[in-house]
């Protein structure tokens, strides 16, 4: 199972578009994908999950977006020039141990030109810290707001394909 990662607890984000793009890609491949928006973490995760605690409702996310998959996709939007505190917070609520030798891969999202280079590189750098296996390919959609319309569909032919080639990628990762 993949479990991509909308990386932010902003609602209505370019990241969730993503992600709903690439469980669609997934789908017409035949792999098994779901996606989890960090909005649908409980609102005091960071203080009620952490250290050793679980909530009901965090230990439910857990089961099913972690625990039951292989590898994961992480649609990471760039906030001050990193990535969202709320996936640093929602990866340290978790042991290390149910991420520990499994797949990962990092899609950068911005609006700037970059494409979340520099947020690529911190969560990878944690993503090895906690022994997961980080995909080399790590696409990075620059201006995002002009590529994902109002319907939340790719509008540029080259980031469809971009999206469609990780996808491949990531099916035989």
């Amino acid at each position: 199972m993949i479990t991509i990662i909308s990386s932010t607890n902003r609602p209505d984000s370019k990241s969730l578009a993503v992600a709903n793009i690439m469980q669609k890609l997934f789908a017409e491949l035949n792999v098994p994908a779901q996606v989890l928006s960090l909005t649908q973490l409980p609102h005091d995760f960071a203080f009620a999950d952490l250290y050793g605690k679980r909530s009901a409702e965090m230990h439910d996310i857990v089961a099913k977006y972690v625990e039951v998959s292989n590898k994961f996709i992480f649609v990471v939007p760039e906030y001050n020039g990193s990535f969202p505190g709320v996936l640093k917070t929602f990866i340290d609520a978790i042991p290390p141990r149910l991420f520990k030798d499994k797949k990962a891969s990092i899609i950068g999202v911005s609006d700037g030109h970059a494409g979340n280079l520099r947020g690529q590189e911190h969560l990878m750098g944690i993503l090895h810290h906690i022994k997961m296996l980080v995909h080399y390919s790590k696409p990075k959609l620059s201006g995002i707001d002009k590529l994902v319309n109002a319907n939340n569909e790719i509008l540029d032919e080259h980031t469809s394909k971009i999206l469609h080639d990780h996808a491949l990628l990531m099916s035989n990762f």
